[in-house]
Formats: structure tokens, C-alpha cells, sequence
């Protein structure tokens, strides 16, 4: 029986709980701080997997932003910015058009491994339903640690795309990972909702898996458009309020978080990006992570900006304002 578009809400939910910060801040300081209370793990060589987004996308996490981050990050300031190119043809199909999108959104301050410029690797999947293994660029296991640095938004086929969209399908590389997400027995890109979700989830296991504890997730719930950042200048216009920046060691929790503050909003506030994530049915995302042991859905919301008290969803958005573009 199918059930991703039915939403569970957390009160409903079993099993234990993982921390989750959250901050109203929506600025690099705002990241920072976020960052600086998961990332005791984040050791050695170090990759930032985030979304670099489409030539002049208006909503991806702004470059110069980033770099602010880094550089007032110790355990960040020599680490490598990593991603993919796309299975659809476009700016970032091949690795020159990437490398061209990279210097017009301003990904010039530091490294950037597209990691499957050189091949790819498969890495073991333990548990999955539709995989056994997952192609990602052969690079990646060149790092000792991630920092999953997630723009939270829609998705015009996950619903939304929170850290787990991020890995799932960016750290897929570009010919093989990928097509094995997008395709079925029926045909490329045809696909079931839900099997889509248990796809992605099953990739993102196969990445956290081989990073172990070296792995920790900060998503900025910021310009969340019902569209991904790879739909660049057509994605449809932001309409959701913004409402800060979580972050976890635990990916299923933030990704649950992220979700619960959209549902604690009005139905006037969350309205479009509430429809994206249930039509799309998108939750069973959070149910198949629980499902294969990536985290828990269950947390403890710790408010950042007031004495890292525990509150519940709706004290994070009741102050929430209609929605106005943060510019960089």
C-alpha cells in the first residue's frame, strides 16, 4: 500500500530521538553558528557536498556566502567544494559546461572536484530493495569527511529536496548513478513516485555509509521555491516564507525537521510547497530512511537564538514573515 503522500506527524511517531539546531538566522554567521554545533566529526580531508545551481539560479545558497563560511570555519577553510554533472543535458551536462556555470555563480574561491569527471566507483548498499551498490563519482572516496551544506527546498519530482535529495542524487554520478535513480523497467525517467524516493534514499545510504560518523548536514530553509535550484531562471516564483537554518549529524531528522516547520505554518503560508511535497509524495522519503536505518524521525528541536532551549515546531515558525527575497 502506497502511503507517501500521507503526512505522519511527529507526535505519532516512535523510536529515539536525535538532536536538531535550529536558528532564524539566515545569513553565512547564521551557517556558521548552525554548522559549528555538529561538525566535531568533520576531520581530515574535507568535501562540502552542496548544490552550485544553474547559470544565475536565484535561490541556490549564494557563493559569497559560502566562502564567508569557510573561511571563518577552521575545520573548513581548505576544504573542497564537490559535485556531479547532471544525467539531463544542459549547463552542467558535461564537465567544461560546468566548469563555465561554476565561474558564472561565482564557485571561484576555492576547489571544486566535479568527482566524476574521471570515472566513476560503485559503493556497497547494504539492506537496499532496489540496489546493491550505488555509482558515484570516483573521486569522492578521495575525502575523509562531508559537510552536506543543503539549500531546503521543492522538488518538481521528490516533493522537496532536503539533505538527503542532495547526496541521493548529487553525489550520484552524472551517467550511471544517476540513470539508475531516473529508470525503471518502463524506460528512462519512468519512474514511480514513491520507488523514486526509496532510490534516492537507498543512493544517499550508500554515500553516508562510507563516510560513517565523518558526515553531519545543515539545511537553510531560505527563497524555497516549490522548484529545485537545477530548474535555475524557470523555477516558479518563492511564495514560502523563510525560516532559518537546522542542523544535525542525523539526516532523517533534519530532513523530518525541515519538513514539520512547513507543516507548522498556515495553510496560507505553506500552501504550494506543502501541495509539491504531498502530490509528489514526498514523505516517503522520511518513512524510507527510518525504514533502512539512516537515522531517526523522532528529534529534540534546540532554538540557537534563545539559550538552546527545546521548542516545538510551531514556536520555530510562529514569528515567520510573508515571504521577501534575502539578497547577496
Amino acid at each position: 500500500m502506497k502511503n507517501g503522500n500521507i503526512y505522519v506527524p511527529l507526535e505519532e511517531r516512535k523510536g529515539n530521538e536525535s538532536i536538531v539546531y535550529f536558528t532564524r538566522d539566515i545569513s553565512p554567521e547564521g551557517i556558521r553558528k548552525a554548522y559549528e554545533k555538529v561538525n566535531e566529526h568533520i576531520t581530515g580531508k574535507v568535501c562540502i557536498k552542496l548544490h552550485t545551481g544553474e547559470k544565475n539560479g536565484p535561490n541556490f545558497i549564494p557563493s559569497a556566502w559560502v566562502k564567508e563560511v569557510m573561511e571563518n570555519s577552521p575545520s573548513l577553510k581548505d576544504a573542497t567544494i564537490i559535485e556531479t554533472n547532471t544525467y539531463y543535458e544542459g549547463d552542467r551536462y558535461t564537465t567544461e559546461q560546468h566548469r563555465e556555470t561554476l565561474e558564472v555563480n561565482g564557485w571561484t574561491f576555492c576547489p571544486v572536484d566535479i568527482t566524476d569527471d574521471e570515472g566513476t566507483v560503485d559503493l556497497p548498499l547494504k539492506g537496499g530493495k532496489w540496489f546493491d551498490h550505488m555509482t558515484v563519482g570516483s573521486h569522492m572516496v578521495n575525502y575523509d569527511s562531508m559537510f552536506t551544506l543543503t539549500h531546503f527546498k521543492g522538488h518538481t519530482m521528490g516533493g522537496f529536496g532536503g539533505s538527503n535529495k542532495n547526496i541521493g542524487i548529487g553525489c550520484a554520478d552524472g551517467r550511471i548513478g544517476k540513470a539508475m535513480i531516473h529508470s525503471s523497467e518502463e524506460g528512462q525517467w519512468a519512474v514511480d513516485e514513491e520507488e523514486l524516493m526509496e532510490k534516492i534514499s537507498e543512493s544517499t545510504k550508500a554515500t553516508i555509509d562510507f563516510f560513517g560518523k565523518n558526515v553531519t548536514y545543515v539545511n537553510v530553509m531560505r527563497n524555497m521555491s516549490v522548484s529545485c535550484d537545477c530548474e535555475g531562471l524557470a523555477a516558479e516564483p518563492v511564495v514560502t516564507p523563510n525560516v532559518g537554518i537546522l542542523a544535525s549529524t542525523d539526516i532523517c531528522a533534519i530532513d523530518c525537521a525541515c519538513v514539520d516547520l512547513v507543516h507548522a505554518m498556515t495553510a496560507e503560508q505553506n500552501a504550494a510547497l506543502w501541495e509539491r511535497m504531498q502530490s509528489r509524495h514526498g514523505f516517503r522519503q522520511l518513512t524510507y530512511m527510518k525504514e533502512l536505518g539512516m537515522g531517526n524521525d523522532r528529534y529534540i528541536l534546540i532554538d540557537l537564538d534563545n539559550n538552546e532551549v527545546r521548542i516545538t515546531a510551531k514556536e520555530a515558525v510562529k514569528d515567520v514573515k510573508p515571504f521577501k527575497r534575502i539578497e547577496f
